[in-house]
């Protein structure tokens, strides 16, 4: 590529040549001709075609070019006489491919180099540098930054206020988060949002339910909100919220096509409601793969596998294209609900006629079909024979067959194999203690009880959830902390029938 460039006295029309030909610049040779250029002709000076420059290549894909753009924007930061009150907006589009890119603590070194030059920060560059902290797990840095930020005419602005609560949640800190949140004067629907959403991943879902049922009725809560919540009420097993939100986004005109119809299948699938997740499956008009994906899952949960069997049947029929996710709810479904032979046709058209590679998990829905139904010695082999390195979690399930099936021989060498691998998993001790058991020997049992002892490790207690009269009750194995306890054990002492011939009770 030649350059034919003038004078760098005139800011348009002697670099025109210049800025037409930067949106066919792809090669190193072509930028390092255009950095030669910028420096001989003293084009570098030049606020004009530089911030062409910068932003024509700050976001591009490829990393030369977005190199060459930084290296301009620095060079000419050298050249140029300080100003006061410069404008960030070139400066927020370098951080940003930082804050964005491989390099996010580079993004706080500019936001420092900013606050050295007295050029003006604004709310886009502490948004821009939170990111980068969150990102690298700068907890003290981000802190300092929130900090700062308080002392901002500026800091009380909506959306920072929800950059930080994003940010103290992104690190872990949910309490903090809170208090941020509590202590905005105006708060939207993204503040909103975030606040459910960090609750829902860090497994706070009563907590979580309960901010949106405080939501004001002025902040009206969009599509995000309501993923966040039915994600929320699915894990709750509330179906009287999960039918009120139903009929809140048929009231409100929101469109089922995409996500929102999806996570509905899935809320009342988890719900125990199949029936009403069938309704919602059939009357949507345009399904895509992932509402076929949620009818299968929901199915499978249900044990349903011949239904959800039959569905991906008809998927071939309706000429929809299956992917991996189909596969291994089609699969999982076969597993739960025993059905050996459609699993291994569903295994064989996966690979010989929608072309698609097993993965990880592929092979480990079969290794669950064959061990649900007691074939043992067929799972080890696919195991053996699987062209990916089987992870713990297939182990583990293959070692659950063995000690259902008291398959000693088996169990043990991959029990030991899996402690080995994992020693502060107390399933596998569990397993591999429960295996002895089984053969009665007992001194076995003790001494893998007495390694855990040791290594201070405990089986996580089960938990559940049942909703009654419009409460939902959370229970963990062996829990006494309802307000009901004893008469919630004396209805289970009614219904349990003792086993005399027991003389050993498995973990």
């Amino acid at each position: 590529m030649l350059l034919c460039v003038n004078s760098h006295h005139q800011p348009w029309n002697s670099t025109l040549p210049t800025l037409t030909l930067l949106p066919n610049c792809k090669t190193s040779n072509d930028v390092n001709q255009i950095h030669a250029r910028l420096l001989t002709t003293g084009f570098i000076r030049n606020d004009f075609l530089t911030t062409k420059i910068i932003l024509n290549f700050i976001s591009s894909p490829h990393a030369r070019l977005v190199e060459f753009a930084r290296h301009v924007f620095f060079t000419r930061h050298a050249f140029r006489v300080r100003r006061k009150q410069e404008d960030p907006f070139l400066w927020n589009a370098v951080m940003k491919s930082y804050s964005h890119g491989w390099e996010p603590k580079q993004a706080l070194a500019m936001f420092c180099l900013m606050l050295e030059n007295g050029v003006c920060v604004d709310k886009f560059t502490f948004s821009l540098v939170l990111k980068a902290c969150s990102r690298v797990g700068l907890v003290k840095e981000g802190m300092q930054i929130h900090g700062l930020l308080k002392k901002m005419e500026f800091g009380l602005d909506v959306f920072l206020q929800n950059c930080v609560i994003w940010w103290y949640l992104r690190c872990g800190f949910v309490e903090i988060a809170r208090q941020v949140f509590d202590r905005m004067p105006k708060r939207d629907s993204v503040s909103y949002n975030s606040m459910i959403d960090g609750y829902v991943k860090c497994g706070m879902i009563i907590t979580a339910r309960e901010l949106f049922d405080c939501m004001p009725s002025e902040i009206i809560p969009d599509a995000t909100t309501l993923l966040i919540v039915l994600s929320a009420i699915a894990q709750l097993g509330h179906i009287e919220k999960g039918i009120a939100l139903h009929r809140y986004l048929e009231e409100n005109g929101f469109s089922l096509n995409g996500k929102l119809g999806v996570a509905l299948i899935d809320m009342y699938s988890k719900c125990g409601s199949i029936g009403n997740a069938k309704s919602v499956f059939e009357n949507i008009e345009e399904k895509s793969i992932d509402h076929w994906n949620a009818m299968i899952g929901g199915l499978a949960i249900h044990g349903l596998g011949k239904l959800a069997f039959d569905l991906f049947m008809e998927m071939g029929k309706l000429c929809v294209k299956p992917d991996d996710i189909t596969f291994i709810g089609v699969l999982n479904a076969c597993g739960h609900a025993g059905l050996v032979k459609e699993g291994l046709v569903c295994f064989d058209l996966m690979r010989r006629v929608h072309k698609v590679e097993p993965k990880l998990q592929h092979y480990g829905c079969m290794v669950d079909i064959f061990c649900r139904s007691g074939h043992i010695e067929e799972a080890r082999a696919l195991i053996e024979e699987m062209p990916i390195k089987p992870n713990d979690v297939i182990w583990r399930t293959l070692l659950g067959a063995c000690k259902n099936q008291e398959n000693f021989n088996i169990g043990e060498p991959i029990a030991n194999y899996l402690i080995g691998l994992d020693y502060n998993n107390p399933s596998s001790y569990v397993l591999l203690s429960n295996i002895y058991a089984g053969q009665g020997m007992w001194n076995d049992v003790s001494r893998v009880r007495m390694m855990m002892k040791e290594r201070n490790l405990k089986k996580t207690p089960g938990c559940s959830w049942i909703e009654l009269e419009g409460t939902v009750h959370e229970f963990f194995v062996h829990d006494k902390s309802h307000p009901q306890v004893t008469e919630i054990y004396s209805m289970l002492n009614n219904l349990w029938i003792p086993n005399s011939g027991a003389s050993y009770c498995q973990s």
